[in-house]
């Protein structure tokens, strides 16, 4: 199998580009008291320059040691030395280009080793089966007719069709004021991201709706992102609830559209009810099973992963709130008719997050026809299939417990929180939106823009000390470029939203949640083929803000792309 981790010094060409991007990595570090300026040889004279911030405060430092000068010489200094700046970043771009991320990694928020994991569960939607756009065109279609047949909205709503791509997974929606947004990993809106329908608001009338961007605690979602006990902001997690945000700006922009007065509560309850009775009326499981080629992605590995766990005497099983018809005959065309032979145990329409909490609910058995049985459940058993039930039961008839065992899903709150805070799992998130992130920040554009982003914005931090008009004046120039760059890197990933993981700067809410409660993550179950069973995975080391980088390595292990025939190690099993 590839090497997934290597020395970064190893991806440099020679020792004369390691030893040129070590060096622009200290000179382009943005953090207050690390960036030097005075690797810059241009100066006012003799005796005037900058000095670095490691030797004491900025602006004692300006004060003392600058020395007086005209308008027009601060101005071109200025200029200089953002000229000089942007090429020595121009200069570091071929070597960080050179070094893209890979998009098959297994990333690690917390350190484990695969070497501990005796049992291996699974969820099942976008876990074990991953879906094609076609079934989110599905879901939005029929919510939509049952608002307009059943829940008497105009017909006009036929009009709307689904928007792919649209919105991102990790939004949250105020109820009461029907508007859409991203909210950072400190309660921050991101202004430019707020929309009622299907149209951004103005930044001033957000801040003016919201006192300013902050959304105070009391008002975000509750601990599994819904809008319940007084909250009034409802986060959707999940990757089915990309319709249902879509569905929602649709049915808000027609109303708005048309002067139709409305109560916005109403429509969030209305809208999802519509898309709830998709699920719980098992229309949109009858529509995949009809034509399961078109909703149901087979390349994802599954079967490989399945059997390679299966080969190295891993337990496995399946916790899952699809039924069990639903997930009969997806298993059997992604792995097969004998999938349940690889699962100890299987348990369907489980009900989480409530499995994870309610001790009440006990395990009914489920007939391959599926007749319920009225039988005590006094172990569970491989190849029969149990209904509903509850973890604590689970626990105590496998004695499954602790940090031996890994569950993987793709919903933060719901498959993930309570296994990691309350029982001691080891949990995996699967990010299918992480493939496509990576890959957009491995081109040359992202690249060259994140450099000199990073770059400016240190160059902002160190000159904002220069009060005078003159200097002002460029710097906020340089705020403007900065903005606009902000603004280019947000569009990158998505018009409306930015990237699911970063408000400009900062992780976003989701971010926050997901490092919490991930110890890894990773695009999709198929990254596990990259890695033998003995793997540890290390959570890279970022420098806190009152922290040094005096290492170079800043790259999460295995994360760096080795070319498959460079580089190979022997493996003991896989």
């Amino acid at each position: 199998m590839p090497t997934l981790s290597l020395p970064l010094s190893t991806l440099l060409r020679n020792k004369e580009s390691f030893k040129s991007l070590f060096t622009h990595f200290k000179y382009l570090h943005i953090r207050s008291g690390t960036w030097s300026v005075n690797t810059i040889r241009r100066s006012w004279g003799p005796k005037c320059g900058l000095v670095s911030r490691r030797q004491g405060p900025v602006g004692q430092l300006t004060a003392g040691n600058m020395c007086t000068s005209s308008s027009d010489d601060k101005t071109s200094w200025l200029w200089s030395v953002y000229n000089e700046t942007k090429q020595q970043t121009k200069d570091l771009i071929p070597a960080i280009s050179n070094n893209f991320v890979n998009p098959d990694t297994i990333f690690a928020n917390n350190q484990m080793s695969l070497q501990d994991i005796e049992i291996y569960g699974f969820d099942y939607d976008y876990t074990l089966a991953f879906y094609s756009s076609h079934l989110h065109t599905l879901i939005f279609n029929i919510a939509r007719d049952i608002l307009i047949e059943e829940h008497r909205y105009p017909e006009g709503l036929r009009e709307y069709d689904y928007i792919p791509n649209f919105v991102i997974r990790g939004l949250h929606y105020d109820v009461q004021k029907a508007l859409l947004m991203k909210i950072d990993a400190f309660h921050y809106i991101q202004l430019g991201t707020v929309y009622r329908g299907l149209n951004p608001v103005p930044e001033k009338e957000v801040v003016a709706m919201y006192e300013g961007s902050h959304v105070p605690l009391e008002i975000m979602s509750d601990f599994y992102g819904k809008s319940s006990h007084g909250h009034t902001m409802k986060q959707f997690m999940d990757i089915f609830s990309l319709p249902e945000m879509t569905l929602l700006c649709c049915v808000n922009d027609y109303f708005m559209k048309h002067n139709i007065d409305y109560e916005p509560v109403h429509l969030y309850k209305d809208v999802k009810e519509a898309i709830g009775d998709v699920h719980v009326r098992g229309i949109m499981y009858r529509a995949v099973e009809a034509d399961i080629e078109k909703y149901i992605c087979y390349g994802e590995q599954t079967h490989a992963v399945l059997q390679k766990l299966t080969k190295n005497g891993k337990k496995m099983f399946l916790i899952t709130n699809s039924p069990f018809d639903f997930v009969d005959r997806g298993m059997n065309y992604i792995v097969g008719k004998d999938w349940r032979d690889l699962f100890d145990v299987v348990i369907v329409q489980a009900d989480k997050p409530g499995f994870f909490n309610d001790r009440r609910k006990p395990f009914r058995r489920v007939t391959d026809k599926g007749v319920l049985l009225w039988d005590r459940i006094h172990r569970l058993e491989k190849g029969q299939i149990y209904k509903q039930g509850n973890l604590y039961e689970f626990l105590r008839l496998t004695g499954w417990r602790g940090s031996k065992v890994l569950y993987f899903g793709d919903h933060i709150y719901s498959d993930l929180a309570d296994l990691t805070l309350k029982h001691g799992w080891r949990t995996g998130a699967i990010i299918p939106e992480l493939r496509k992130e990576i890959k957009i920040m491995n081109t040359e554009e992202y690249v060259h823009t994140m450099t000199w982003l990073q770059a400016l914005t240190g160059l902002l931090e160190q000159m904002q000390v220069h009060r005078d008009p003159a200097s002002q004046t460029v710097i906020q120039q340089w705020i403007t470029e900065r903005e606009d760059m902000r603004l280019r890197t947000k569009d990158i990933f998505n018009g409306q939203f930015g990237s699911l993981f970063r408000t400009y700067h900062n992780p976003t809410y989701f971010s926050r949640r997901l490092s919490r409660f991930a110890d890894i993550y990773m695009p999709s179950l198929s990254c596990l083929l990259n890695y033998d069973l003995q793997h540890t995975f290390y959570p890279r080391r970022t420098p806190l803000q009152h922290e040094s980088p005096i290492w170079p390595e800043q790259t999460s292990t295995g994360a760096i792309n080795i070319p498959f025939q460079s580089h190979r190690v022997t493996t003991g099993s896989e």
